[in-house]
């Protein structure tokens, strides 16, 4: 490659949702694209769409160290990082066992943190690199049921804006991206995930029922009109990552600018009003 630039791009979960779109988005716009998922046949589809397929479990050192010695092997540095893998774990806080506490934060932000290790030496040698890091509206506010996934979601925003300024001087930009509700297969992993270890019989039963519905609502009820496809997150990536100066943060749907405005200007307990509207048990 001698002192080409890499604009190789990694993007973790592309089984689904926003990481498949932005593959497919990327990679159908001249990209060279590696497309990963903890399991290849889920992804594999991916390469008629001009896509590398790669397998990446990001709990999984090795797996991270092997997915990223295979990029810089093939075009000497990952050029762009997208952290998308994710999930949300919801219910009461009371009642989330500590393992599945571990597992989100496992997943949400140490494998994040760990990949983006890995990436910036290459990233540095060229003197050019982008680590797009998916966070959400719910890095911005936090909504009742959803203590774990909401603080995985603050710990990205942080981590971004402390290594946005380390890195800037290598030519790196760091850039957070924070979608409202978006119509993928997190909704009903969210619903699933309220369940562990709790019980019909529980103080918290009527909160976590109403929760679930909550939830449903806002992909398929009426304010489900407000969530967004997955193409239109690939698409203010794209946008991002072709900008000469990005911004620091973009926030998706219209749901989002509206909740988070919301959030800035209320007050706590102003904010935990407007909540008890959304949440009555009784």
């Amino acid at each position: 490659m001698g002192d080409a630039i890499s604009r190789a791009v990694l993007i973790t979960g592309c089984s689904s949702g926003i990481g498949r779109a932005t593959a497919v988005q990327l990679a159908e716009h001249g990209w060279p694209v590696y497309a990963t998922a903890r399991r290849l046949d889920a992804i594999r589809d991916l390469a008629g769409h001009g896509c590398k397929v790669l397998a990446l479990d990001v709990c999984d050192e090795n797996s991270i160290r092997d997915a990223v010695a295979t990029v810089e092997r093939a075009e000497g540095a990952v050029g762009v990082l997208i952290n998308n893998a994710g999930y949300g774990q919801e219910g009461a806080f009371e009642l989330v066992p500590m393992e599945e506490v571990r597992r989100q934060f496992e997943t949400n932000v140490f494998g994040l943190t760990r990949l983006t290790q890995l990436v910036l030496p290459g990233m540095r040698r060229q003197r050019w690199g982008k680590i797009v890091n998916l966070s959400s509206m719910g890095g911005r506010l936090t909504l009742p049921g959803g203590a774990f996934y909401h603080a995985t979601k603050y710990a990205v925003e942080a981590l971004s804006d402390a290594l946005r300024f380390e890195v800037r001087g290598f030519g790196v930009d760091v850039i957070v991206v924070e979608p409202g509700p978006i119509r993928t297969r997190f909704g009903d992993t969210a619903i699933a995930s309220i369940g562990s270890g709790s019980r019909d019989d529980s103080p918290y039963a009527a909160f976590n029922a109403l929760l679930a519905r909550r939830i449903r609502e806002a992909y398929e009820g009426p304010m489900g009109r407000f969530a967004a496809e997955p193409d239109a997150v690939a698409r203010v990536i794209e946008k991002a990552i072709n900008a000469p100066r990005p911004r620091s943060r973009y926030p998706v749907t219209v749901a989002a600018r509206i909740l988070m405005g919301l959030r800035r200007w209320l007050p706590d307990r102003g904010f935990d009003a407007f909540l008890r509207t959304q949440f009555r048990t009784s």
